[in-house]
């Protein structure tokens, strides 16, 4: 826990401290996985912010960020570790160039701590400082079932074991934080041994917050706009509706260009820094740019 944080409130204050703009479910998510030392497994929309809060929680906590992204077919070797096999036969060449006969003493040191290469998820269970390390493990939806499931034994314990050196356990289990961008499922068993918390997309008056804190260089009407907008646009069916992230890129480019307030050519300019896909640009120019404009100038006027 930070230090000076007995209160979820005081968590949330932090969180805002560093432009991360939290609503109460998460702020409270977040101080029990800290309270409890329980893994945060974080499920939402692309964009919306999980990662974030393992990049946040490092900053606040003064501790490093330890990050593993996960793909199809990852396993054990890159998410662990592996021995590093050119030095092994380095070794085994320069033993027998200077006439070493020893060969069980030889085969023994290829398996020496000095030629494991640890990966992310034993650098965070090796990690020695004041403060566990924060460990993100992003997009587990996106590895294969025999990868979660050695997930969940990892979670379990905060240990590994090695068959060549034994078993390593963390001295202070790591601050964890699962993400999933939910492309499949993720087993029950993973999610049992964490805290869940689902990220929806921010409401127009909390995205507005979140442009000005993160982009304080954006006008209030410009902010204003295009939080409304971007609302607009994730009602249209897209593939990929815009998250939080797209927002504050677009609001980046738009101060960029020395905008003050959005119009139909702005928008048709910097379309591509809020949708990444051409058919969802389409669908959005298909679907009318000044009735987009149109209705983020009378969601700005509501507010």
């Amino acid at each position: 826990m930070p230090p000076g944080v007995s209160r979820s409130g005081e968590l949330g204050e932090l969180l805002r401290g560093e432009s991360y703009l939290a609503d109460e479910g998460l702020v409270t998510a977040i101080f029990l996985a800290l309270k409890l030392g329980r893994p945060l497994f974080l499920e939402g929309e692309a964009g919306v912010g999980k990662t974030e809060v393992a990049k946040v929680l490092s900053r606040i906590l003064d501790t490093p960020l330890i990050r593993l992204q996960c793909y199809e077919g990852i396993d054990v070797f890159q998410a662990v570790y592996e021995w590093d096999y050119a030095r092994q036969l380095l070794h085994i060449r320069a033993a027998e160039a200077f006439g070493e006969e020893d060969r069980a003493h030889v085969e023994r040191d290829l398996y020496d701590r000095e030629f494991l290469v640890s990966r992310p998820l034993l650098q965070a269970l090796e990690h020695r400082g004041p403060m566990p390390p924060v460990l993100l493990i992003d997009e587990v939806d996106r590895s294969d079932d025999e990868f979660e499931a050695y997930l969940l034994e990892i979670l379990s314990d905060f240990a590994v074991t090695i068959p060549e050196l034994g078993t390593i356990a963390a001295e202070r289990p790591p601050v964890a934080v699962l993400t999933s961008n939910r492309t499949r499922e993720v087993h029950d068993a993973l999610k049992r041994r964490c805290l869940y918390h689902y990220i929806e997309h921010p409401g127009f008056e909390r995205e507005v917050e979140i442009v000005k804190l993160r982009v304080p260089e954006a006008e209030e009407e410009l902010a204003r706009q295009v939080a409304a907008a971007t609302e607009n646009m994730r009602s249209m069916d897209l593939y990929k509706p815009p998250g939080v992230a797209e927002t504050l890129d677009w609001t980046e480019a738009l101060v960029a260009l020395g905008a003050r307030e959005l119009d139909e050519k702005l928008v048709e300019a910097t379309l591509g820094s809020v949708l990444k896909y051409r058919e969802d640009q389409q669908r959005a120019k298909a679907a009318g740019l000044s009735a987009l404009v149109g209705g983020v100038r009378s969601a700005g006027g509501d507010a």
